[in-house]
């Protein structure tokens, strides 16, 4: 076997696997007269270790991804993985985007950490080629974003929270856990948590507003342009979407994809030109600045992560100006 890996330090998140454990993972899933021919570690992601395989005996290659050992997963981020796995029946209104699962394994019985196969989507990821497109064109890509993104904002789900469970009745209840939980992992991290306590209060306080949200909604998650792969075209045009492992069900505004939408004053705006325009009131705007709070609690423990102390600092000021608008 030919073994193509990105070099990590020895306390990196990210840990790659063996030869033998690549090994053994493929014979699980394809019997055990498997032969791998090469494995190559994929970057790109921040959270999943990804493989691209080749097998002998099979023309196209093989997708593996692997997660992080259970002990090394924040508790707001348990079982990703599994999560994604049990979205894909949901996800079936842009089934013909996505990678088809081929196998999973979440027994841990093979290499003690979560496993999936899936088929290898063809195309350029697109943080490589959309800057080569005329800043004209772009507005293409960011409607078409807005229309994978409808699609999935249309299913309607039977609870809100994680995919995965456990589910609230009601929107403020999923609100507020996720806040709390993710506060839990900050201050695990030793770090100070007590603005994202102060939000998850204002959030308990404005339950009433939350709740106005009445239908879950099925959510991507973090889907934006690092999630997705572009075909070959004289415009940029979406052919793959990777990565559905944050999905859960709440208010579309609550989306990392709106969020990002949002972000900027530029071609990005065309989103809604496909999405819709939804409509501005001030109740809504309030659940924005709580949802903004939920973004930035998780991109500081990201950044912790990734060992961004400015951007975990950064973090706090970002957080306090949303804390204003909502107390």
């Amino acid at each position: 076997m030919e073994l193509h890996v990105i070099e990590r330090s020895a306390n990196a998140f990210q840990q790659g696997l063996t030869e033998r454990q690549i090994l053994a993972v493929a014979r699980r899933a394809f019997g055990p007269g498997a032969e791998v021919r090469s494995a190559t570690e994929l970057g790109g992601g921040m959270y999943n270790t990804t493989y691209r395989i080749d097998l002998a005996g099979r023309e196209e290659p093989v997708v593996l991804r692997v997660a992080p050992e259970p002990d090394r997963q924040f508790h707001s981020e348990q079982e990703l993985m599994r999560a994604e796995y049990a979205s894909v029946p949901w996800l079936a209104p842009i089934a013909d985007l996505m990678p088809r699962v081929l196998a999973a394994d979440f027994t841990q019985a093979v290499i003690g950490r979560d496993w999936m196969i899936q088929s290898f989507l063809p195309g350029t990821p697109a943080p490589e080629l959309l800057g080569s497109y005329p800043q004209e064109t772009r507005e293409t890509f960011f409607r078409q974003m807005g229309e994978i993104t409808a699609a999935v904002h249309a299913v309607a789900g039977p609870w809100f929270g994680p995919v995965t469970g456990p589910g609230h009745a009601r929107w403020s209840e999923a609100v507020v856990t996720s806040l709390n939980l993710i506060a839990e992992d900050v201050e695990s991290c030793g770090l100070d948590a007590a603005d994202l306590r102060k939000a998850a209060d204002a959030a308990q306080t404005g339950a009433q507003v939350l709740d106005e949200v009445a239908v879950p909604r099925l959510l991507t998650g973090d889907l934006w342009t690092v999630n997705t792969m572009l075909a070959a075209a004289p415009v940029p045009t979406i052919c793959g979407v990777l990565d559905m492992d944050r999905t859960w069900w709440g208010d579309p505004e609550a989306d990392w994809t709106m969020r990002m939408a949002r972000a900027k004053q530029d071609s990005r705006l065309a989103f809604f030109d496909s999405y819709g325009r939804p409509e501005e009131t001030e109740a809504g705007a309030w659940r924005r600045h709580v949802y903004e709070v939920r973004h930035l609690g998780a991109l500081r423990l990201e950044r912790h992560r990734l060992g961004n102390e400015a951007g975990v600092e950064d973090s706090y000021g970002a957080v306090a100006e949303e804390l204003a608008a909502l107390i």
